[in-house]
């Protein structure tokens, strides 16, 4: 199908999510995280080295489950969807009130970066040479960056969650599911012990998050970005959103697994699709790239320059 014809949303309003397929998606994320973290804490390195491997890659499923369950396209139950978007905020380090909020935004404005909540952060020219050094040697050493800033800018930053969502009831159901899924975390590390958690977790989630910051930095630096500069301007409809992100062609099980979050292009022109049905939308939106194709690229170019140098289309 053309680049230049993309299907109205009507053409897809039959492509839901379902309350079997959401069960599946949550129960295998659950047993490869128990299957994983059962491998690290066996003796040697070989069941170790494959527990963390498939720690790494269960976590960033459950990313892509989190994304699911807070566009409510995981199951068809609200509340299915809510529990789980707890269970996998819990699991992916994101608390899900926040992320209701914040990503909701982000789709409302993506394309105007400087309104965007995720990308705004990345609309400067004042760093230090000290803050370029870091970030060019971070993004040279594959040291995640990125993926920790993004969780703790948007997402773990009560001030700034304030500023942007002023409303009361919004600032307390952000407060609350931050500081209960904090106090989680602590009940965990007093049950199982400060050294399990080092010697069966935290490799793991470095190489998750490593594998994050190249899923996500993919979707939405150097493609073209308009400011607003102040000025009162208008949401760019959903349909029209490809011009500003990104896709990536991982390989057909890698998509899978993640529920096709490299699909983003369609993703933002049809956010009411699950991910696990993105691949029957019968289009190819302009921007798609191999995977390979993009790390090599990336790679070639320093951190400051991705990360900061704008592409404006206005």
């Amino acid at each position: 199908m053309s680049n230049h014809s993309a299907p109205p949303p009507s053409s897809f309003a039959h492509l839901r999510p379902t309350n079997g397929r959401g069960a599946l998606i949550l129960t295998a994320g659950c047993l490869v995280t128990a299957l994983a973290v059962v491998l690290s804490a066996r003796s040697g390195w070989v069941g170790w080295a494959l527990g963390q491997t498939a720690l790494a890659i269960v976590l960033v499923h459950w990313f892509t489950v989190l994304h699911e369950a807070g566009h409510r396209t995981l199951f068809r139950s609200r509340r299915l969807n809510t529990a789980a978007g707890y269970l996998a905020g819990f699991v992916a380090m994101i608390p899900f009130r926040a992320w209701l909020r914040v990503h909701a935004r982000h789709h409302k404005w993506t394309g105007w970066q400087d309104l965007d909540p995720t990308a705004e952060g990345l609309v400067r020219d004042d760093l230090s040479s000290l803050q370029r050094t870091i970030v060019n040697v971070c993004w040279r050493c594959w040291i995640p960056l990125f993926s920790i800033l993004y969780r703790l800018e948007n997402y773990w930053n009560l001030r700034r969650l304030a500023v942007m969502f002023p409303q009361r009831d919004d600032r307390t159901a952000m407060l609350v599911n931050a500081s209960l899924q904090l106090a989680a975390y602590a009940v965990v590390v007093a049950l199982v012990g400060p050294m399990f958690v080092l010697n069966g977790f935290v490799a793991g989630l470095v190489l998750s998050l490593m594998l994050e910051d190249l899923l996500l930095l993919s979707q939405h630096t150097q493609v073209p970005v308009q400011l607003s500069r102040g000025h009162t301007v208008s949401p760019v409809p959903a349909i029209e959103q490809a011009a500003f992100t990104r896709s990536l062609r991982l390989p057909p099980w890698a998509s899978a697994l993640l529920l096709h979050f490299d699909a983003h292009e369609l993703h933002h022109m049809y956010p009411f699709v699950p991910g696990y049905h993105l691949r029957r939308v019968e289009y190819r939106p302009p921007n798609e790239i191999g995977w390979w194709a993009w790390l090599r690229a990336s790679k070639r170019i320093d951190g400051v320059t991705l990360l900061f140098q704008l592409k404006a289309d206005h």
